[in-house]
């Protein structure tokens, strides 16, 4: 596996446990928690095309 590939699945699985996180914490009663953790995921997601984006094999 690639070096890239790793890069690529690390912001994946980020910006995943970044939306189960947000999911839980609106439905156990902390919507305000929730919706910022939610605001998490594309700002994983930018980032890692930010510092991805730059780079070809």
């Amino acid at each position: 596996m690639s070096k890239q590939a790793i890069a690529k699945a690390t912001y994946v699985a980020g910006a995943g446990l970044s939306f189960i996180l947000s999911v839980y914490l609106w439905f156990t009663g902390s919507k305000e928690q929730g919706l910022y953790v939610g605001l998490w995921v594309p700002s994983i997601l930018s980032f890692g095309t930010l510092m991805l984006g730059g780079r070809h094999e």
